[in-house]
């Protein structure tokens, strides 16, 4: 009996192997030719990455094959030293009056200083892209839903946000997405608190870093399973779909936190801007600004309520507004503190979360409580929800003159 081997190579994702068989030649007497018949399989580790497929037959090669001679493998030289590129310095702004506040922080990687400006110019741009129109819901069916039951949601999800101890930017987000939602599907109000608690879940899902983020039971046992489990997949998808699965939207926490950097603003200031831009989320005739334009005004009016700062040209560079353009937005969270402080509406949840001591109590502050801002927002008051329609014009000429004449007087 007469032995012969066949190597054959095998690819796996792992390593290379060979497939060993050895095989035996035995004389068919039906045919002319000889057969191989396998006996066993040996396997081996490859040590090359190729292998010759090897096979004798009987009748077939009259002389061995030549062996590959081997080569002898030189051993790796060392890559040559390369001198690492130098750090580029952060930009410079070329006039005086600018400060450059990200000068000095080149070693601290975490900051990011060498494209934070590309960063916050790419966040800019996607602001746009992810606009949320005017009145979006002019033009819906009767019975679809109004801007007083968008207003009731938000509220009671804002205190489901504080329940479940999720993020700042987990609420902001979560807004954001019900409205990119709604302007592009509208839906009944016997859906709209399906929506709601769908959208926290995508949101908790996008920002929330902890291992206890919220399952789709809890937001269930939220609503009383009023919304089922299988509901809110299903809505989850939804709005998926509508969405494009686009949720990266720029929130205006982010342009906030660059706009108190070039402001020096300190942690009083700071907070009372967030509570400004917070009571923005429950005002329907808001919706439509820029998170960077929510931003720039909160932080323009509260350190003008504060200390009577001026709107710096540092902070006009960094976000891009100066105070002309953040008038109209002042005034209408002018309206809104005072609409909370007086208790014309009942959406509170805001104005609760704010007179807590962890937040500074920042909404009981007596600057709040002055005249001169009830004054300035009497024009708008007309425009509260109590009257279930927010298509009250109002005389815009006097109201910038009196957002005017407050702002001098808080300076002075």
């Amino acid at each position: 009996m007469q032995y012969y081997h066949a190597i054959q190579v095998i690819n796996e994702p792992s390593f290379q192997k060979f497939n060993v068989h050895q095989w035996r030649v035995v004389e068919d007497p039906a045919e002319e030719e000889s057969v191989c018949m396998p006996v066993r399989k040996v396997w081996t580790r490859a040590s090359t990455r190729a292998a010759t497929l090897e096979c004798l037959w009987k009748n077939g090669v009259t002389k061995p094959l030549k062996k590959k001679r081997k080569v002898a493998v030189k051993p790796a030289q060392p890559l040559p030293q390369v001198a690492p590129s130098p750090v580029p310095e952060p930009a410079h702004v070329d006039d005086p009056q600018i400060m450059d506040i990200d000068e000095g922080e080149s070693d601290m990687p975490e900051l990011c200083s060498e494209y934070v400006k590309d960063i916050y110019a790419y966040l800019m741009d996607l602001e746009v892209r992810h606009a949320v129109r005017p009145d979006y819901m002019k033009g819906y069916d009767i019975t679809a839903i109004t801007p007083l039951m968008r207003a009731r949601l938000i509220d009671w999800l804002i205190n489901v946000h504080s329940v479940l101890s999720l993020r700042q930017e987990t609420l902001y987000l979560t807004v954001a997405i019900l409205d990119r939602f709604l302007q592009v599907q509208p839906v009944s109000a016997t859906i709209l608190q399906l929506v709601g608690v769908t959208a926290m879940l995508l949101a908790s899902k996008y920002e929330s870093m902890k291992k206890n983020a919220p399952k789709v039971w809890h937001f269930a046992r939220l609503t009383d399973y009023d919304c089922t489990p299988t509901q809110i997949r299903w809505m989850e998808q939804v709005i998926l779909k509508a969405l494009n699965f686009e949720l990266g939207s720029p929130l205006p926490l982010h342009f906030l936190k660059r706009a108190s950097k070039a402001a020096t603003a300190s942690m009083k200031i700071y907070t009372l801007a967030k509570y400004l831009m917070e009571l923005t989320l429950l005002d329907y005739k808001m919706v439509h600004y820029r998170p960077s334009e929510i931003s720039a005004a909160s932080l323009c009016l509260s350190q003008s309520l504060l200390d009577g700062t001026p709107w710096t040209p540092t902070e006009k560079y960094y976000t891009t507004y100066d105070e002309a353009h953040l008038k109209p937005i002042m005034h209408q969270m002018v309206k809104n503190v005072i609409v909370a402080n007086d208790e014309r509406t009942e959406f509170q949840a805001v104005r609760s979360k704010y007179s807590q001591s962890r937040q500074m109590e920042i909404a009981l502050l007596p600057e709040l409580q002055s005249s001169v801002l009830k004054s300035l927002a009497a024009p708008l008051l007309d425009t509260v929800y109590e009257v279930d329609s927010l298509d009250c014009d109002y005389d815009k000429e006097a109201s910038l003159s009196w957002l005017e004449f407050f702002l001098t007087s808080c300076r002075s």
